[in-house]
Order: structure tokens, then C-alpha cells, then sequence
């Protein structure tokens, strides 16, 4: 995703200006001329929106009319954005979109579009262009005919304020908007994992231990009717044994998926127990090594032993490995997982082995996620969660 503002050729600086009127000269002059009336048009839908809004504004369609109008200003601004792009050769990021949550009703979308501050910027900068317009349009006109030779000078000043302009008052407002359209796409990869997350769960319990469970009670419902028809005890006993087989079987099942949603020793004695329980059942030896002065909120926690979780499992399987490491630490606001192995190598995100689930995990809470596999070894995977203490979260 684009944080910045970049240039059509990828820099966000024009060419050098030549005293020959050169391709970027005319569009800069071409530019210059629109002010005027690409100004006196914004300038008469500034002023018609802020005073029929505000004169209507005690009565019922007063607000509504002031909304729309905000919108129809983010929308001149993308269209003075596209001019920026086309004639100045700068590029600026489109803003976020108003967020439209389908619970908030009527009133609740009528607030989000009144306080809409990339409407209010825009309207600002329709109201503010009207004498620059003049300025530009008068200064250039003359300039064609009395001060051609230093006329490409001229209008890469003048145009340099309009990009100033622009990306003051018409570029994303701040880090912060930015960061809202990044998260709005990585609320839908949270919900997308938890209904998977779901989906296994009911797999699991349905496909072992609800079967088990259903067999069990047929078992036990078949021996039942063997002791009441006087059958021999000895297949009475064999019957009520391979039934206590398969509830030793569903128990073990059921601590495994419970296991899976979040384990109790993660809960009772935090991430070095749990990891080392989850490193004693790697097929490959592993050396956890876990320095926190405390322990982090119970969600990065968890995000963190799953992380761990699954990569220890692809090191079982895929790795060839004969030794593996997993060290945890905390640097300033961060919580740092390195996980390697000597094995094969070629590990990528795009690899099959889950990879790029992991990635996009720990991205959708503004974490990292790095893989180091050359083909041969060793792999090296880093990842980055950020650190908030237990007590906020």
C-alpha cells in the first residue's frame, strides 16, 4: 500500500526547468490558464454549500444537505488530484473512504459525513483557490507575451505553490488516515481467519470426538443388552473395554483441540511454559529460549504461541532438521520471535506450508514477518508483534 506521495516517473520532483518551453513547461502553463475557472467553479460550490447548509441547518434537510455537499467536495478533490496528476507530474494517495457501518443508522452516517475532515479540506481549498486563480491566470496570460523568455521560470514557481497547495490541503491528512484504510483491509483477513478457525474447530469436534463419543454410546448401549440377556461376562468385559478405549481416545482428543483454541499452561504460567511444551513435541530437539521482564497482554500472547506453534510444526515436516532454535525477547515496544533450523531450506511465504496465513495473522495486528531460507539452510524466520502490557489488554 502507498504511504507517501510519489511522482508519475518515481520521483516527486518536475525536471529542471529550460528556457526552451519543453512538454512539462506547456502542461504547468496549461495548468496555470485552468486556475481561473476551475477556481471560480469551486469557489461558487464552497460558498453555495457553507451558506444554504448553515441557513438550513435549524430545519430538518439543513444537515443532510451539508453532508452531501461535504461529499460532493471530496469528489472535486479527486478531480483535482487527477489534474495535479496529469499536468503537474505529482501523485498524491486517495483518502480513506467514510467508514459505513451497517449498524450505525441513519443519524450514525449523517455524523461520520458531517466531521469528514478530507470534505472540509476540500471545501477549504475551493474557497481559498478563487484568488489565487486570478493571480495564476493574470500573471501567465501576460508572461505568454511580454516575458516569454523567463516564462518557464515563471510558471514552475507558480506551480510549485498549487503543488503545496494540493498536497497540503488535498493529500491524505496524516498517518493516522492512512493507517485507517490499512486497517479496514485487515479487519476483513482477522474475520476471514476467525470463521476458518471456526470451520476447523466444528470439523474437528464432529469428524473425532463427537464420532468417538457416538460409538462410545453404542458400545456401551450393546454390552447393556448383553448383561440384561445373560451373556457370558467375558463379552461383556471385552465389549466394556474397547469402550473405555475409545474414551481414553475422545479425551485425548479433546485436549488436543483444546489445545489448539488456547492452551491452559499459555494461561496459567504464560509463553516459556507453553513454548516448551509445544518444543517437546517436535520431532526435531528444539532450545527455547524466552527473556521477558513481564508478561504482554493475553492476545499478543497467544498470537505469539501460535506463531511458534505452527512454525515448529513445519520444522516436523518439512524441515529435515536436526536441531531447531526458539528465542522470545522484548526490545522496547516490540515482542521479537526468532525461530530456526539447520534443515533443507527454500522455506518461502509463497512455499504451502503456511506461510503467508502467518504473515497476513500477524500483519493484521501491525506485526512483522520475515523468512530468511536460503535452498540448503539454515532458515531463520523473525517475527515482530507489537508490545502491550498485560494490565491494558
Amino acid at each position: 500500500m502507498n504511504t507517501g506521495i510519489t511522482a508519475d516517473s518515481g520521483t516527486d520532483r518536475p525536471p529542471p526547468v529550460r528556457f526552451a518551453l519543453g512538454k512539462h513547461t506547456w502542461k504547468e502553463i496549461a495548468h496555470l490558464l485552468l486556475n481561473l475557472p476551475v477556481a471560480v467553479l469551486g469557489f461558487i460550490y464552497a460558498v453555495t454549500v457553507v451558506c444554504t447548509g448553515g441557513a438550513l441547518s435549524v430545519t430538518v434537510i439543513g444537515l443532510p444537505l451539508l453532508a452531501l455537499g461535504l461529499l460532493g467536495a471530496r469528489r472535486l478533490g479527486r478531480m483535482e488530484r487527477a489534474r495535479a496528476r496529469a499536468l503537474l507530474g505529482i501523485r498524491i494517495d486517495e483518502p480513506s473512504p467514510l467508514p459505513r457501518g451497517k449498524d450505525e443508522g441513519f443519524f450514525g452516517r449523517l455524523w461520520s459525513s458531517l466531521k469528514d475532515p478530507v470534505g472540509w479540506r476540500g471545501l477549504l481549498y475551493d474557497f481559498i483557490r478563487l484568488p489565487w486563480g486570478i493571480v495564476t491566470f493574470t500573471v501567465t496570460l501576460a508572461s505568454l507575451f511580454v516575458l516569454w523568455p523567463v516564462l518557464p521560470y515563471i510558471a514552475r514557481g507558480l506551480t510549485n505553490v498549487d503543488r503545496a497547495m494540493v498536497r497540503g490541503l488535498l493529500s491524505p491528512s496524516d498517518e493516522l488516515e492512512r493507517r485507517i484504510a490499512e486497517l479496514e483491509s485487515d479487519r476483513g483477513v482477522v474475520v476471514d481467519t476467525a470463521a476458518a478457525d471456526l470451520r476447523r474447530i466444528e470439523r474437528d469436534l464432529h469428524d473425532g470426538a463427537q464420532a468417538r463419543l457416538v460409538n462410545l454410546a453404542m458400545g456401551l448401549g450393546l454390552a447393556k443388552e448383553k448383561l440384561l440377556e445373560g451373556q457370558s461376562d467375558d463379552m461383556v468385559a471385552a465389549m466394556v473395554d474397547e469402550a473405555h478405549g475409545e474414551v481414553k481416545l475422545a479425551l485425548q482428543e479433546l485436549r488436543d483441540l483444546a489445545r489448539g483454541i488456547h492452551p491452559a499452561v499459555l494461561t496459567d504460567r504464560g509463553l516459556d511454559a507453553a513454548l516448551s511444551s509445544v518444543a517437546s513435541r517436535c520431532t526435531v530437539p528444539v532450545k527455547v529460549t524466552v527473556e521477558m521482564p513481564a508478561r504482554p497482554a493475553a492476545a499478543i500472547e497467544g498470537i505469539a504461541y501460535f506463531t511458534v506453534s505452527e512454525l515448529l510444526q513445519n520444522i516436523s515436516k518439512h524441515s529435515g532438521a536436526r536441531n531447531a532454535t526458539v528465542d522470545v525477547w522484548r526490545s522496547g515496544d516490540r515482542l521479537l520471535i526468532q525461530v530456526g533450523d539447520d534443515g533443507q531450506g527454500g522455506a518461502s511465504l509463497s512455499g504451502g506450508t503456511g506461510m503467508a496465513g502467518l504473515a497476513e495473522r500477524l500483519d493484521a495486528v501491525d506485526g512483522i514477518f520475515g523468512v530468511d531460507s536460503p535452498v540448503g539452510g539454515p532458515t531463520v524466520v523473525t517475527a515482530e508483534l507489537p508490545w502491550r502490557d498485560r494490565t491494558e489488554g
